[in-house]
């Protein structure tokens, strides 16, 4: 290979040849792009390159090719005519200097107007060549239409900027560090132009007789053919539908903001203007900047929820030197698509006045009766919104009495919210949503943040014209993509819809068995929730898990009660026994956080930290000593133990306390020790439990922020830090944890206590997926079939109490049947809903291809050849919805015909009442 390479800088075969085509004059000049290694004379390779003059030519000079331009040879490009004839009367380019950029070059060529009576202006001579000009008077640069293409698409997969594809195309004409005539400015203006143009052709903008100006807010947008349009994919009369079916017809839209996306401050909406003010995503600037001007003093009100930066912190993030600070957008929460005129920037934050504005402006071009509405601060931000919305102008506010309209948090976000809104706001528990889990944008932002680092340099319009470009590829892409994904969707709904619902019929089966009354309270209950959502809510524990405060309390109440009812004096005047125990467990804890002090001090500790150490190491051994003079009150065969050398340590923090968990068998022990112990453990094992889910959610969200939101080594090193405490509060709570459950263990037999094991169970050290946050995925799951750790499942994950353990078993069986319960409806749901937009995508095309047909048949009627353009350009594009229609179809009929034969497995429970499942749809 090497051989052959270096060989090709020499003649090869043409050594003092002559020219393969006149036979006559020494071949002296090689084309690079031409096929082949012919070897041509100065006046043969002219005359073969008229047709592809933008080719590059090397020039033998005795010793080395060298790179000469065909302009130098001689090539004059004639336009207006057909390649190889000549104009009668030819006008050359403005000083004879005109540089045309091509995927093989940027090139300086001779170049001709034809000036012949019927010859048309410059710039249509050059578009007719298929050279885009770079300016529409004397232009003296041109682009091709194929580099252009090129740059577009290479943009929209690798996100290259325009000077990275500039400086490539000039290396590639010259890369001996000798540039070729500057066009960069050239470039970016005609790369704008182009796509505008480009999404202008493809909307049909073009064949509409009202002309470009005529164009409506959004009307160049991609549309998403799943969802549904009334008038052009929805079945006649879906508006007079029965209730039961009307979340059929619903719309899921998805709010979100992206802060990658910034913009500095630089140039103007004057200097650089919108080509397409509001045609595609990006809302009309000039109504949506009055409007903020209008509402700039209204306060963004304080979150009751978590702590959300989202809303806390709109007023505050940093704009110094910025634009814009990000975008919000509003997307198909179910395809993954964004909306018309969903789009715009944001000035400080995710403010309410911006994301109000942007939503209701991506709503009214949608009819619709019922909206699901997904947005991770949804709990916040839907208070106050109608109220909110009647500040805005009138053709941006919803009729929204007439429409049934709800609100949700998307599931990934959904753990960082308090408990309530954990299940008001879930798509797992609300009827009528299949699968959807409201992360749609997310997904799309991995797309789109890549281009970040050139669009932050832009001015406004240039920015806008860009990410309008590169959301309607994203939207296209996903169009013709629905094929695979629906499908993909599909195989995977009707098996899970078969396994939840058996596994949801063999759980009411054992409810049933011990009594059927139960299950129908329980189905009672949660239909009325479903409906209106008012309390009790069926999937929150109502009885609390015990904490070690409680117990203490009890404890001191029943210590009370012995000395009132007994005659015999007490062995110590201040300490009972279930203050013994409970100072114990005091003095257990504040040994192991000596013990992690000490570990962490290190070898070169400072003398102000050792004497620190010291000071808590001596005032810990002083309880130890008051605490063991009051055990052998209660446990004096403990001091045979203590005897044992092998027990005897010189560091406080090592000493062995001798629980009654500890002694077991080999000492005697008083049972009501042991039972104080006991309730003491069982309460501290919950405790630690509930300490270890708050760190883990602290730490989802800490780690979510921080990818989201932090940039640079010093804020990534300060949050690290953060999270290293957060990982030792984990820690430490899991090491309370053990110990309490290996306690409980020794005292159970003693006790005879044997169902505790039901609900506490093991925390492994060496199994992660015990310790994980409730987001957090195992190898190989996905959000739709993750299983959670049983931390999260057990009484009291979400609250706190105590009661009788029949009515803690019960309610956890009610509480597990209630999921069982929504995981069933879900994906027989999602069944239901994928049928229906596959319909939907089905119908779309049809409408698209006769409105296709329609604007062929309604093309400008020009004089010359132009008609014949607008005609065959519909055609083209109706014949490519009608591919994209008979693959879909042919790709969907065999598992549609399944999903109607798995039908009568797919009931949502034989005892299921069947009002509620008319109300339903089902």
């Amino acid at each position: 290979y090497l051989d052959e390479l270096i060989r090709l800088e020499g003649r090869g075969d043409a050594v003092d040849s002559v020219c393969v085509q006149c036979r006559e004059l020494p071949a002296l000049i090689r084309c690079d792009d031409c096929f082949g290694q012919a070897m041509y004379c100065e006046r043969c390779v002219v005359g073969q390159h008229v047709k592809t003059p933008l080719h590059r030519v090397k020039k033998w000079n005795g010793s080395y090719f060298e790179c000469v331009t065909l302009k130098a040879l001689g090539l004059r490009i004639q336009l207006g005519h057909p390649p190889g004839q000549r104009c009668v009367n030819p006008r050359r380019a403005f000083n004879d200097d005109f540089v045309v950029m091509d995927s093989l070059g940027i090139h300086e060529v001779s170049l001709d107007f034809c000036s012949c009576e019927t010859a048309k202006d410059h710039v249509t001579q050059l578009l007719r060549m298929r050279w885009f000009p770079a300016t529409p008077t004397d232009p003296r640069s041109a682009a091709t239409f194929r580099v252009l293409e090129a740059y577009q698409l290479l943009s929209f997969e690798s996100k290259a900027s325009a000077l990275e594809f500039y400086q490539s195309l000039a290396r590639l004409t010259n890369n001996t560090g000798l540039p070729p005539p500057e066009r960069y400015e050239a470039f970016l203006r005609m790369v704008r132009e182009w796509r505008d143009l480009k999404m202008l052709k493809r909307s049909g903008r073009g064949h509409d007789p009202a002309g470009i100006e005529k164009t409506s807010d959004g009307a160049c947008a991609v549309l998403c053919p799943a969802c549904p349009h009334p008038g052009k994919n929805l079945p006649e009369g879906w508006e007079n539908v029965p209730d039961c079916y009307k979340w059929l017809y619903a719309l899921f839209v998805a709010i979100d903001a992206n802060f990658r996306l910034k913009r500095k401050a630089v140039s103007s909406d004057e200097a650089d203007p919108c080509l397409s003010q509001g045609w595609a995503y990006f809302i009309e600037r000039s109504a949506y900047k009055l409007h903020l001007q209008s509402s700039a003093d209204t306060p963004q009100p304080k979150s009751s929820c978590s702590s959300h930066n989202a809303v806390n912190m709109a007023d505050t993030k940093s704009d110094r030197g910025l634009a814009a600070t990000g975008v919000g957008t509003v997307d198909c929460a179910r395809h993954n698509m964004k909306l018309p005129n969903g789009v715009g920037d944001l000035q400080k934050g995710e403010k309410y006045v911006n994301m109000d504005y942007l939503f209701f402006s991506a709503m009214r071009l949608l009819a619709v009766n019922v909206l699901n509405v997904s947005y991770d601060i949804a709990c916040q931000w839907y208070k106050h919104l109608w109220e909110r919305m009647s500040k805005l102008p009138s053709p941006l506010q919803l009729r929204y009495r007439k429409m049934l309209i709800s609100f949700f948090v998307p599931k990934f976000h959904l753990p960082a919210h308090i408990a309530s809104c954990q299940t008001r706001y879930s798509f797992n528990f609300t009827p009528h949503v299949g699968r959807t889990d409201g992360e749609a944008p997310e997904r799309g932002w991995a797309n789109i943040n890549p281009v970040a680092s050139s669009t932050k340099e832009m001015g406004p319009g240039s920015r806008q014209d860009t990410l309008n470009d590169h959301f309607g590829d994203w939207n296209w892409k996903k169009v013709v993509a629905l094929g695979e994904t629906m499908l993909r969707k599909l195989k995977e709904a009707i098996p899970e819809r078969r396994d939840h619902q058996r596994t949801l019929q063999e759980l009411e089966d054992a409810v049933n068995e011990d009594d059927a009354s139960v299950l129908a309270a329980w189905r009672t209950e949660i239909q009325t929730w479903e409906l209106t959502r008012g309390e009790p809510n069926p999937f929150e524990s109502r009885i609390n898990a015990p904490t070690q405060a409680s117990v203490r309390l009890q404890l001191a109440k029943d210590d009370a009660k012995v000395l009132e009812q007994s005659s015999q004096p007490a062995l110590h005047e201040e300490i009972s026994p279930s203050v013994l125990i409970s100072a114990g467990l005091d003095l257990e804890e504040l040994q192991r956080r000596l013990h992690v002090e000490r570990e962490a001090l290190g070898q070169h500790a400072t003398d102000l930290q050792e004497a620190n150490l010291l000071l808590r190491s001596n005032g810990l051994q002083r309880k130890i000593d008051s605490w063991v003079n009051a055990q052998l009150l209660y446990m004096p065969n403990v001091a045979t133990l203590r005897a044992n050398k092998s027990y005897i340590s010189s560091l406080p923090e090592d000493f062995k306390l001798w629980f009654p968990s500890e002694v077991g068998l080999s000492v005697s022990c008083d049972t009501i020790l042991r039972s104080h112990e006991w309730q003491l453990r069982h309460a501290q094992a919950h405790d630690a439990l509930s300490a270890l889910r708050q760190s883990l959610r602290c730490r989802s969200y800490m780690y979510k922020y921080k990818d989201s939101n932090l940039r640079g080594q010093g804020a990534n090193t300060r949050a690290r830090n953060l999270l290293k405490k957060v990982d030792a509060k984990i820690s430490a709570a899991a090491t309370r944890y053990r110990i309490a459950y290996g306690a409980l263990l020794a005292l159970g037999p003693l006790l005879g206590k044997n169902n505790w094991q039901l609900e506490l169970q093991p925390l492994r050290t060496l199994k992660a997926e015990d310790i994980r946050a409730m987001t957090d995925l195992m190898d190989g799951e996905t959000q739709g079939k993750k299983s959670l750790s049983w931390i999260w499942k057990m009484r009291g994950a979400t609250s706190a109490g105590n009661d009788d353990e029949d009515k803690e078993s019960a309610q956890e069986v009610r509480i597990e049947w209630c999921k069982a319960r929504a995981r069933a409806r879900r994906w027989a749901e999602e069944v239901e809903l994928l049928r229906e937009e596959m319909r939907r995508v089905l119908a779309f095309f049809e409408w698209h291809t006769a409105w296709w047909d329609e604007q062929g048949e309604n093309s400008p009627q020009i004089a010359d050849t132009t008609n014949e353009g607008y005609i065959a350009y519909a055609k083209r594009q109706v014949a490519l919805r009608r591919s994209l229609s008979q693959r879909f179809s042919s790709n969907w009929s065999d598992t549609l015909a399944y999903a109607k034969l798995c039908d009568t497995d797919a009931g949502y429970g034989a005892s299921e009442d069947v009002a509620m499942d008319e109300r339903s749809g089902v």
